[in-house]
């Protein structure tokens, strides 16, 4: 690659810092919630991005395969696919944003207007700046600056913008994989939706996520005759303490993921009985694990089941359990895999970090391309504001992660 060709384009692009912020302005001004947040979608976004994405950047191919939903205005949810031809056809360079955004919760803790872009001292705040608007205006200005400065691509590139990420995707990026045609083994996928300060973070693989709902009976009785009831409080609390034991039967490690162990932690409490002078007579407790990959869920069943059952034995309750959610990990894309050593020299060259393949412990959009046997990564530089009052973007971050995403196509 031409050094002085590239100096010259990370220049360009940081001559177009406005140019995002005036983009970042009109797409925060347009809120995209999905119908399951209680809004319209994202079809008036959708609407703006392409007319901007044609009128500013330019691709061979630009176009929407809509997801139909009937709980919308117009019963579409839009997603927009563009490519910009290379030289070569023997992969597509795929960066995948998504459009909607979450709601902004309590207006009382942002100090700004959630949907009005507000720039201070370098960061620009604003629901959804950060989640996933940085991830579709680096790819966009990337291009934006290849095709003004003349260069020519050496592969395809496209890019994936679509609905429905934040709740659950069957409307987005589930749609245009079960339609086909748009992504196959050997492209390079970017997922530019989770990442650390430093940008040195590639994410690369995720854990099991299996929630469990566990219901202990007994018998509710007055608190002055406890011996006349069953306490499943208290027999909770006892397999709470006990499910601890499960860092012990699952002892695995695997380096690549921070923590490197499975994780098995007690979170949401529901309410039991609503005065102090009742013993309950069902009690209500989530378990929240995270699980390496390759260690089978039915075997954590097992193990739960055993633990269960002296809780049972022990104190004279039953114990029945239930899961919110159970999803075992998608394969890992291998930390050697071209898309990740092509990505982190382009993040060395324009941060001058040595970034880190690395698992999460959370869920993201790459394991639906995983499954399909995609090789897929997630990266960006960012603060980690999603979903939090007061969400921001650090204006340097979007240029340095354009320059990324440049050396990424100009390298393939």
């Amino acid at each position: 690659m031409d050094k002085a060709a590239l100096k010259k384009l990370y220049e360009a692009i940081d001559g177009m810092r406005g140019e995002m912020v005036a983009l970042q302005t009109e797409m925060v001004a347009i809120p995209a919630l999905g119908p399951d947040n209680n809004g319209k979608g994202e079809t008036a976004k959708a609407e703006f991005l392409q007319k901007w994405m044609a009128e500013h950047v330019g691709f061979d191919r630009l176009e929407r395969h809509d997801a139909p939903d009937r709980r919308v205005p117009g019963g579409k949810r839009p997603n927009i696919v563009a490519v910009m031809e290379g030289a070569s056809v023997e992969r597509t360079i795929w960066v995948m944003g998504h459009l909607d955004v979450v709601p902004p919760g309590d207006l009382g803790k942002w100090k700004t207007d959630p949907w009005t872009a507000t720039e201070i001292d370098g960061k620009l705040y604003g629901r959804g700046t950060e989640d996933n608007h940085h991830g579709i205006v680096t790819p966009l200005f990337a291009l934006k600056a290849i095709k003004e400065a003349g260069i020519s691509l050496p592969f395809n590139v496209g890019l994936a913008l679509v609905a429905d990420e934040e709740t659950g995707s069957r409307f987005g990026i589930q749609h245009l994989i079960e339609k086909g045609g748009f992504f196959k083994p050997g492209d390079f996928i970017v997922v530019p939706d989770a990442g650390e300060p430093d940008g040195g973070m590639i994410e690369v693989a995720e854990k099991s996520i299996y929630w469990l709902k566990i219901e202990t009976t007994g018998k509710q009785c007055h608190a002055s005759t406890p011996a006349a009831g069953v306490n499943a409080h208290f027999a909770a609390a006892h397999l709470i303490t006990r499910l601890h034991a499960l860092h012990e039967a699952f002892p695995q490690r695997d380096e690549v993921f921070d923590p490197p162990i499975s994780t098995f932690q007690p979170t949401k409490k529901e309410a039991n009985v609503p005065n102090i002078n009742t013993i309950p007579g069902d009690d209500v407790f989530y378990l929240d694990m995270r699980i390496l990959p390759g260690i089978p869920l039915d075997d954590v069943d097992v193990e739960i089941r055993r633990i269960a059952d002296g809780i049972e034995k022990e104190f004279g309750v039953t114990v029945s359990t239930s899961s919110p959610q159970k999803e075992v990990a998608a394969p890992a894309t291998p930390a050697d895999a071209p898309v990740v050593k092509a990505l982190a020299a382009a993040i060395r060259d324009v941060y001058k970090v040595e970034a880190r393949p690395m698992g999460i412990g959370g869920g993201t959009v790459a394991a639906f391309f995983r499954r399909a046997g995609i090789g897929a990564v997630v990266w960006s530089k960012i603060e980690d504001m999603a979903h939090q009052p007061n969400e921001y973007t650090k204006i340097e971050n979007m240029a340095g992660d354009a320059k990324v995403f440049a050396h990424l196509f100009l390298a393939g």
